[in-house]
């Protein structure tokens, strides 16, 4: 690791050119401004709260829309959450074995195909399918 010393101290090429004391640019603005910006008066606490961070929306966004949501709804409150799942992913795998067969038909390649799923989970969403 190459090192050299300048007027303010030992510096690495880890950490850049002699800033340490400087008034440097730092993630544009001033050095010195940045530490103004730290510094607590005498007797006084900074508190800091916790960070809000938003949580990722799992599951479908139309959630009880769409032309069809009612009638899943109440065949999922009929059959069971479970079965109503397992029959949900068997009746997903054929519709999607039949657009690998349309693609295979017209002659799409992959991306196409990808393209032609993702537009079908995407409609089975609006129409509330997914519900």
């Amino acid at each position: 690791m190459a090192t050299s010393i300048c007027a303010t101290g030992l510096t690495s090429s880890f950490h850049g050119s002699c800033w340490q004391g400087k008034s440097s640019l730092l993630g544009g603005e001033d050095y010195s401004m940045l530490a103004a910006k730290t510094v607590v008066p005498a007797g006084q606490v900074r508190v800091v709260g916790k960070p809000v961070r938003s949580r990722p929306m799992m599951g479908n966004v139309n959630a009880g829309k769409g032309l069809f949501a009612p009638i899943v709804v109440v065949v999922r409150d009929i059959v069971g959450k479970k079965r109503f799942n397992q029959l949900r992913g068997k009746a997903i795998s054929l519709h999607s074995q039949v657009i690998n067969e349309f693609c295979k038909t017209i002659g799409a390649d992959n991306k196409q195909r990808q393209g032609l799923i993702r537009l079908a989970k995407k409609n089975g969403e609006k129409l509330g399918f997914l519900a």
